[in-house]
């Protein structure tokens, strides 16, 4: 989809991500993004009652913050009048929820949006079984100890087991672990050619941290108990060499596989966040655009056999939407979910068949310089919290393409379920 008015990224703002059961354990969904929401408003000097609508992205939802974003929003001191509503879709929820508050501005439902998004995994959400369940209902409307201990008739003992949300896929019952073994077995990548990957992801975002890159988009946190300042990443290893990645043991094909905790993204707690502005409200509010979002797109594919591939089929379509080719991108951030998937959507956006066949293209869509994927290190690396991951994609593209003078830049992410969302951008 183009989009025919300026619609302005002016910055985004994120919580550190941490690996989950460190620094945020004691720390809601409902905390993070507020954190991060108010660390951008506060960034861009954006006085709340500007604000005409929020949306944020979570996927495990807290049952006490369903609507994650109203409870922020409030929380954040935002205007009661303005709406705020949360989405859900997987790995992209915080790109969706920022194409939602693009199209809002587009159809002027909206000039001034606060996008993003919150995951913990520290705290997730873990129900009593079926049989469990139904029975507490019913205790609702029994009376009398008699009845109430005519409940337990039937029960058995592994009834009584908490049931953990399931990271499976509903429709394949294949987890995104292994559906990335079958994919690296299918394309032929190489157990050596994913821990490179993953390798230089770490180093780049040790890199950028030292560099202080990172730490423009990072609002510090205090987290309980000891509200001890948390101002930087947890996960990052800049010291980890091939030799360490090469010793850990595969984790979703034990004898045969390629794919490990090395080489795949973490659990992560964190949120984040960005500020939409139509371009003539920005300039009556003096805010001043980082870039302008020219084009996105939002693609399905077979959740079986094409569960990774949502930058692959999504990406030529947002640069076919923005009217311009791969090779102008100066900036591109994937996500990593996993490094057989980044090095297999990157192979089949430079071959020739996949593109014919699958995409409906006379040739190959191209091949991207790895100088220009991911400069600054990605979900590998800096740790991806499921409804927050796609707001700093764009947040670090938004950064990178002002850091780096580059004109383009494109955004990708893969979610489960086999969507694909992506985004090109215009430096403003």
């Amino acid at each position: 989809m183009a989009f025919s008015s300026d619609v302005a990224v002016i910055d985004g703002c994120r919580t550190p991500f941490v690996r989950s059961g460190t620094a945020f354990t004691d720390f809601t969904t409902y905390d993070l993004g507020r954190t991060a929401v108010a660390g951008l408003l506060h960034r861009t000097r954006l006085d709340p009652d500007a604000v005409d609508l929020v949306v944020m992205g979570s996927v495990l939802a807290d049952p006490a913050t369903t609507n994650l974003a109203r409870e922020v929003a409030l929380g954040c001191g935002i205007t009661t009048s303005a709406p705020a509503y949360t989405v859900t879709v997987a790995c992209v929820s915080s790109l969706q929820a920022i194409l939602d508050g693009v199209r809002a501005i587009q159809t002027g439902a909206a000039r001034v949006v606060i996008a993003g998004g919150a995951e913990t995994f520290s705290d997730v959400p873990i129900r009593f079984r079926r049989p469990v369940r139904k029975r507490l209902i019913a205790s609702q409307k029994v009376r009398g100890l008699r009845d109430r201990l005519g409940l337990a008739k039937g029960l058995r003992l592994k009834d009584l087991l908490p049931e953990v949300p399931a990271i499976a896929e509903f429709s394949t019952a294949e987890t995104m672990g292994q559906n990335a073994e079958r994919l690296a077995k299918r394309l032929g990548i190489s157990r050596e050619e994913q821990d490179a990957w993953a390798l230089a992801s770490h180093q780049r975002a040790a890199r950028a941290t030292v560099e202080g890159l990172l730490a423009r988009q990072i609002v510090s946190a205090w987290a309980p108990p000891r509200y001890e300042r948390e101002a930087f990443d947890n996960g990052i290893r800049g010291d980890s060499s091939p030799a360490a990645l090469a010793r850990l043991k595969p984790a979703f094909d034990r004898r045969f596989g390629t794919v490990t905790a090395g080489n795949s993204s973490f659990l992560t707690d964190g949120a984040a966040a960005v500020l939409l502005v139509r371009a003539d409200r920005a300039r009556e509010l003096g805010l001043q655009p980082t870039a302008i979002v020219r084009a996105s797109a939002m693609t399905g594919a077979d959740p079986r056999e094409e569960l990774l591939l949502g930058p692959a089929f999504a990406t030529p379509r947002a640069l076919d939407a923005a009217g311009i080719r791969l090779d102008q991108l100066g900036v591109v951030e994937f996500h990593e979910a996993f490094a057989a998937q980044v090095v297999a959507n990157l192979r089949l956006l430079a071959d020739e068949t996949f593109c014919r066949e699958r995409l409906g293209r006379r040739g190959a869509v191209g091949r991207i310089d790895s100088e220009r994927l991911n400069a600054w290190g990605g979900s590998l690396a800096v740790g991806h919290p499921f409804g927050a991951t796609g707001a700093r994609l764009v947040t670090t593209c938004c950064h990178r393409m002002r850091f780096e003078n580059a004109r383009y830049g494109a955004v990708a992410a893969c979610a489960a379920g086999g969507i694909g969302v992506a985004l090109v951008l215009e430096r403003a």
